[in-house]
C-alpha cells in the first residue's frame, strides 16, 4: 500500500472517529433542553459529557491538519470551496464551547437559558454542515483544472450532502440520547429514553436511505459495499435495540455514525474530491498527495502519537465512567 493511500486512510479515520465520538457530544448538546426540564436536569445532562467534549472535538482539528500536511491541494480546494460554510461551523464549534464554560458563570435563569439555546444551536449546526461538506467530496463540486471552485454558495447544497448532513444530525441526536442513558440516572435517564425511542425510526429510516444513495454514487468497491452493508445493519440494530438494551444500543448508534462516514471515503477512493463540471478536473489520491519525505515524516509521527492518544482517551472514559445523578452522593461513615 502506497502512502498517499495509507494517508487517504488515516484521514478517513480520523473524520469517522470524529462523528463517533463528538456525534454523542453534539446530541447531547442538542437534547439538553429536551431531556431536562429544569436546570439541575439540565445541568446533569451537560455534566456528563463534561470531561470529554473538547478531547472529542480534538479529532476534528486533526483530520483538517492531516488533509493540509497530506492532501494539500485537497485541503486548499475543499477548504476554500465551503469558505462560508467554514466559516458558519467555526461560529458554531465556538459559540459551543463557550457556552460550556459561560453557563455557570451566573446564577440566573436569563443568562443560562441564552447559553442553553446557543449551546443547542451550535450543537445542531455543525454535524449539519459538516455532513454537508462530507457529502459534497461524493456528490461533486463545480471545481476548474486548476482546482478553483467556480461555484456559489448555492451549489454546496448539493441534494446527497444534504441528505448526509440531515442523517448525521439526526444520528447524533440519538446517539447522545443513548449516551445519556449509560452516563445519568433519575428523570434525565428517563427522558432520554423516550427521546431516544422517539428518534430511532427516522435515524433507522435516514440510515439506509443514505447508504443506498452512497452506493449509487460510489464505485461500488468491496470495502465501499462492505461498510454500506456494515450501517444498515447498525441502523436495524439501533431500530431494534433503543429501548430494550442500553448498551447495544449505543454500540448499533456508534457503528451505524461511523459506518457511514467511512462509507463515503471509501466509496469516493481513489478520489478525494469529485469534479461535477470537468471529470479531467477531479482531484485524486495520488495527484493531491504531498511527496514522499513529507508523508514518511508524518506516518512515523502517527505511529508513536497515534497509540498514546488512544490510550489516554479510553483512560479518561474509564476515569469517568460513574453515572451523573442529581442527587448529590451521601459521605462515606468511618469504621
Amino acid at each position: 500500500m502506497s502512502l498517499p493511500v495509507v494517508w487517504f486512510t488515516i484521514v478517513a479515520v480520523f473524520w469517522t472517529g470524529f462523528f463517533v465520538l463528538e456525534g454523542f457530544d453534539f446530541g447531547v448538546g442538542a437534547l439538553h433542553r429536551f431531556v431536562g426540564s429544569n436546570d439541575l436536569e439540565r445541568r446533569v445532562a451537560i455534566n456528563a459529557i463534561g470531561p470529554v467534549w473538547d478531547g472529542n472535538e480534538v479529532w476534528l482539528i486533526v483530520a483538517g491538519a492531516s488533509m493540509f500536511a497530506a492532501f494539500p491541494a485537497w485541503y486548499a480546494t475543499w477548504f476554500s470551496a465551503l469558505y462560508l460554510a467554514l466559516v458558519l461551523v467555526l461560529v458554531a464549534l465556538i459559540v459551543r464551547g463557550v457556552s460550556f464554560e459561560f453557563r455557570g458563570k451566573v446564577d440566573g435563569s436569563r443568562w443560562r437559558g441564552t447559553w442553553s439555546t446557543t449551546l443547542t444551536e451550535g450543537s445542531v449546526l455543525a454535524p449539519l454542515l459538516i455532513g454537508v461538506g462530507l457529502g459534497d467530496l461524493l456528490a461533486g463540486l463545480p471545481i476548474d483544472s486548476h482546482g478553483t471552485f467556480t461555484g456559489t454558495f448555492v451549489d454546496l447544497l448539493t441534494p446527497f450532502g444534504l441528505a448526509l448532513g440531515v442523517t448525521l444530525l439526526v444520528l447524533c441526536l440519538v446517539h447522545g440520547a443513548m449516551f445519556l442513558t449509560l452516563r445519568t440516572d433519575g428523570v434525565v435517564r428517563e427522558s432520554a429514553h423516550r427521546t431516544a425511542r422517539v428518534l430511532r425510526w427516522p435515524a433507522a429510516l435516514l440510515a439506509i436511505a443514505a447508504a443506498a444513495w452512497t452506493f449509487a454514487l460510489s464505485g461500488q468497491s468491496l470495502l465501499s459495499d462492505a461498510l454500506l452493508v456494515v450501517a444498515v445493519a447498525g441502523a436495524l440494530g439501533l431500530w431494534w435495540y433503543v429501548g430494550r438494551h442500553e448498551g447495544a444500543a449505543f454500540a448499533a448508534t456508534a457503528v451505524t455514525v461511523g459506518a457511514t462516514v467511512a462509507a463515503v471515503f471509501a466509496g469516493l477512493y481513489p478520489d478525494v474530491l469529485v469534479s461535477s463540471t470537468d471529470p479531467g478536473a477531479t482531484l485524486t489520491v495520488a495527484g493531491a498527495a504531498s511527496g514522499t519525505y513529507a508523508l514518511t515524516v508524518m506516518t512515523w509521527v502517527a505511529v508513536v502519537l497515534l497509540p498514546v492518544v488512544l490510550v489516554y482517551q479510553g483512560w479518561t472514559y474509564r476515569v469517568f465512567r460513574a453515572r451523573v445523578t442529581a442527587t448529590p452522593a451521601l459521605p462515606r461513615r468511618s469504621a
